[in-house]
């Protein structure tokens, strides 16, 4: 079976998308749609701008999800999932890919997403750290026992977790971590503590426009970063995207109930290659490859 995945913040580069841009009229016609759509040229920014402006959270978020959501339509006939699953913000890109939101609806989503991120990270001084070389039950009892707020963020794979929380608390946990022996414990280059309790007012922000989007039923399951199991159901993936803002991503559980369910293939759709490291990691057996553009 054919897995399709979809990766999020932190797989930008500059020049992303100008290759489809270029080859592919119906890339052009969903750039400058997302032109119009966002209010501001992020074809500019994402074929031309410098690293610091395509970092910024607002443009970030839109970029990866049309760089990856254009790749999947430009496909065509050759994509053929069998299920989706997205990493964090890919998984808006995954619910585009498989039907169950418009590519229109789906942007003005991630954007709305981002802004309300961005503000809910100028509320607050937060951070996020990596955590390499502990099991998950040491680094949840840490985070747990810290104070403040400080909470397990991403379950990347095996040996690989990044906690979230305010400055203090994922430094203080940082140098707990260490002590209990983790290989590094390291800040993350990230705007604010996403995946967290500190992203409650950008969860009620994104809340009230989901809820108000139509999401159809979708043509393949989505294994969701909550639930980490395959979903289908229009109500159903709603609520778990909502949850999504401050609940952990569970990329390691995802992956385990794909393979579990039949994934034999895993395809990578958007920049960079990260995920397919992470599928690696998490099942040897796994056969990864990157979407091939014909």
């Amino acid at each position: 079976m054919n897995a399709y995945i979809f990766p999020g913040q932190g797989a930008q580069f500059v020049g992303m998308g100008l290759d489809l841009y270029e080859k592919y009229p119906l890339a052009q016609e969903l750039f400058e749609k997302a032109n119009v759509i966002l209010g501001f040229p992020i074809t500019d920014i994402m074929f031309e701008g410098t690293p610091e402006d395509l970092k910024q959270t607002k443009v970030t978020q839109p970029a990866i999800f049309l760089h990856s959501v254009i790749m999947s339509k430009v496909m065509g006939d050759a994509f053929k999932p069998d299920m989706v699953a997205g990493h964090s913000l890919g998984e808006f890109s995954a619910l585009v890919a498989n039907g169950t939101l418009t590519f229109e609806d789906g942007l003005r989503l991630v954007s709305k997403r981002a802004l309300a991120m961005q503000k809910a990270c100028e509320v607050q001084s937060s951070t996020m750290a990596a955590v390499l070389g502990l099991e998950d039950e040491v680094v949840e009892k840490i985070c747990k026992e810290t104070e403040g707020v400080v909470v397990a963020a991403n379950y990347n794979c095996p040996g690989q977790l990044v906690i979230s929380g305010d400055v203090d608390a994922v430094n203080a946990a940082c140098e707990k971590l260490k002590e209990a022996g983790a290989r590094r414990a390291l800040l993350l280059p990230v705007g604010g503590a996403f995946h967290s309790p500190l992203m409650e007012p950008a969860r009620e922000e994104l809340a009230a426009a989901i809820e108000n989007t139509v999401f159809s039923e979708p043509i393949c399951p989505i294994y969701q970063n909550v639930p980490t199991t395959a979903v289908t159901q229009a109500a159903e993936i709603k609520k778990n995207l909502i949850s999504q803002l401050t609940a952990p991503v569970k990329w390691t559980q995802s992956v385990q109930n794909m393979v579990a369910d039949g994934a034999l293939l895993f395809t990578e759709v958007g920049p960079g290659k990260v995920l397919q490291g992470l599928v690696k990691k998490i099942n040897k057996e796994s056969e990864t490859t990157s979407a091939l553009l014909q």
